[in-house]
């Protein structure tokens, strides 16, 4: 199975939404430092895989105070899988067992008020129980427990994932992946996809942003060997016919969040 891409795009694209606030340029690096370390974690042998989803469908999976970002009128629903390692808290030095996991997650594209980009996950499936049962009680956000794999192959890598709790049960994804050569020249919709630095979630009613920063992506083209992606679908988003239009591998960065920041209230 091969994936088809995307041809490059006018470089920068802006957004406006209904008051006018145009939303960021998309940098390479973050645009401001996030302050103070509240979490850091080592991202290894990531997979990113897109799909293109109308705007207006996915508008009211969203949250208060956010819409969907688009690139030449489209958003995306992105199916992410990595190997996650020494994840620390408030600056301490990250824990090499209970810190290390798979993770297999869903997310959105957003922009807010204030026109910073980011993300809002659907679904967060990680193969370690305590991380999973903190995220979910302390930030609320919506991490399950799975039973995961992931290993190099020849050429490439593959990651499964079979959902344990919370439901539903057995919900699985398979990627299989053949990593090609390194881009040297990202295009606008590598960057779109990629370049993140935050995340929008919802606490006791209120939307919230968390700044992140790390290095620049370092990015490989990939060919998709084999996909089975029902946590896109268990997740209730519906995705055109066919492969993904956009299929990358990166070694990884290492991330550090700052606090969460409540958006203003229109």
């Amino acid at each position: 199975m091969t994936s088809r891409t995307v041809g490059r795009l006018p470089w920068p694209t802006r957004v406006r939404d209904d008051d006018g606030v145009p939303a960021e340029p998309i940098t390479l690096t973050a645009p401001r430092e996030p302050g103070r370390t509240a979490f850091s974690q080592n991202l290894r042998d990531v997979a990113f895989l897109h799909w293109p989803v109308d705007p207006g469908e996915v508008a009211p999976m969203l949250l208060a105070g956010v819409r969907p970002d688009t690139l030449d009128g489209r958003t995306y629903v992105g199916l992410i899988a990595f190997r996650g390692r020494s994840a620390g808290v408030l600056g301490s030095p990250g824990l090499p067992y209970l810190g290390s996991f798979l993770e297999m997650n869903v997310r959105l594209y957003s922009v807010d008020g204030a026109g910073r980009r980011g993300v809002v996950f659907l679904s967060l499936d990680a193969s370690r129980l305590l991380p999973v049962v903190l995220a979910r009680g302390m930030v609320r956000l919506p991490y399950r427990w799975a039973r995961m794999r992931a290993w190099p192959t020849a050429g490439g890598w593959t990651y499964i994932s079979r959902r344990r709790w919370p439901g539903p049960r057995g919900v699985t994804s398979r990627l299989v992946l053949r990593v090609g050569d390194q881009i040297r020249a990202p295009s606008e919709l590598d960057r779109f996809l990629t370049a993140r630095w935050g995340l929008h979630y919802s606490w006791r009613g209120r939307t919230y942003y968390w700044p992140n920063t790390h290095q620049e992506w370092p990015l490989h083209n990939a060919e998709l060997v084999d996909l089975v992606a029902d946590l896109v679908a268990a997740d209730g988003v519906r995705v055109p016919a066919g492969p993904p239009v956009s299929v990358l591998w990166s070694p990884g960065v290492d991330v550090r969040f700052g606090f969460p920041r409540p958006l203003r209230r229109s």
